[in-house]
């Protein structure tokens, strides 16, 4: 807070007018960028001949964008308490749920996998996006953290597959396996509605 105020030019406890500590000026962080990210118009349904792939792709990019562009804030994004227990990071909020599950049954999905269309798009994009802003060094728990070079002179000798793998391992295709991931999940989830619909 004091490295905060001397930022802002005033004093550290100047700050504690507007919030209780540094917990709630991280909540209120996490707050801003998931409701800047829902104003972007990412949550209207396409118009005439759009799609819930379209809708999923334009909110996946969007979020991705988020987490690219403030990567210290998104791991905050997974970790702080959602307005409700069954709200999933990082789709965190009521408006983010109201409007997924709204578009998802625009589109023909059923009540059951309009839920699970949100928890396997959550969990998806979770698990990928930790995953990026983690290759790009940003601490996501106290626990992991190496120093740098830390693994630079690991012995691999013991492990042959890894050594001659070590440069595709190495390889940055964040974005290549970001898009082929979605690619898989929207077919999975189309898969899922036309089934329903034969039914």
């Amino acid at each position: 807070m004091r490295r905060l105020g001397s930022w802002l030019g005033v004093e550290a406890m100047a700050l504690y007018r507007y919030v209780s500590g540094r917990d709630d000026l991280l909540a209120g962080v996490v707050d801003h960028l998931v409701d800047q990210l829902y104003d972007q118009n990412l949550m209207e349904p396409d118009g005439e001949g759009g799609s819930w792939q379209g809708y999923l792709q334009r909110l996946a990019h969007g979020v991705r964008r988020v987490a690219l562009e403030h990567p210290e804030v998104f791991p905050l994004m997974a970790s702080s308490p959602p307005q409700a227990p069954w709200l999933c990071p990082p789709l965190r909020s009521l408006n983010w749920m109201e409007s997924f599950l709204e578009t998802m049954l625009h589109y023909g999905f059923d009540d059951r996998q309009a839920v699970q269309a949100y928890r396997s798009f959550a969990t998806f994009l979770l698990g990928h996006l930790l995953l990026e802003v983690a290759t790009r060094g940003v601490e996501l728990s106290p626990i992991t953290t190496a120093e740098p070079g830390q693994h630079e002179s690991s012995d691999l000798a013991d492990y042959p597959h890894v050594y001659r793998l070590q440069s595709h391992l190495a390889a940055n295709r964040a974005a290549d396996e970001f898009e082929e991931s979605l690619e898989a999940l929207l077919d999975r989830l189309e898969g899922m509605r036309r089934a329903r619909q034969r039914s």
